[in-house]
């Protein structure tokens, strides 16, 4: 993949969907979220019509805060998971990825008073109409070490939600398979709660 990645959710969609684009233009992931299903399996695409399904990700249980999402290829060969740490995650959106049972990268918020200051002001009216340009979360994928690798952060834009994903460090192609649809599941997530 080229970076940076531009994720973008599509506007006015009844059901979540987004698209993952490289630095050159290039549609390199799509995903459309199905509504109403008690445990979650999202399909991932390499095509906006979904003829060629590239990755899944499948939830290890039904309706849970902390469920596991576990990732597998078009073989059904499993590359990973992620889950979210339960109350950890209330102040600040942590998220750990792992490789079989091992925790091999976690997705940290940078500043949790990003999210408190846009869920307040998105609540006046006519200023909640501009948030999208000033309060803008970040998030770090960094090591178990600390070492950070990936970094995502939300653009200003008025009305959509556009986030950028840039490598900061080497990593291998599984590393990079596991950490992108990490993010893609986070914030599918975190766009549900709010």
């Amino acid at each position: 993949m080229h970076y940076p990645l531009e994720l973008k959710f599509k506007l006015w969609a009844f059901a979540p969907q987004l698209s993952i684009t490289d630095s050159q233009g290039n549609l390199a992931l799509y995903v459309r979220q199905k509504l109403w299903k008690l445990r979650e399996a999202i399909g991932v695409f390499s095509d906006t019509e979904r003829t060629n399904q590239l990755y899944s990700i499948k939830a290890d249980r039904i309706l849970d805060f902390s469920a596991r999402y576990n990732f597998s290829d078009q073989a059904d060969k499993p590359l990973g998971a992620v889950k979210r740490r339960g109350l950890k995650s209330l102040w600040k959106s942590h998220y750990d990825v792992f490789d079989g049972e091992m925790v091999v990268f976690t997705i940290q918020e940078e500043n949790p008073w990003i999210k408190v200051i846009d869920s307040l002001c998105a609540e006046i009216p006519i200023l909640g109409m501009f948030t999208g340009y000033v309060f803008n979360p970040t998030y770090l994928v960094s090591r178990p070490d600390g070492r950070t690798v990936m970094h995502l952060s939300k653009q200003p834009t008025f009305l959509s939600r556009v986030f950028s994903i840039k490598k900061v460090d080497q990593i291998s192609d599984r590393e990079e398979i596991q950490v992108v649809l990490s993010l893609l599941m986070m914030l599918l997530l975190e766009r549900n709660r709010g």
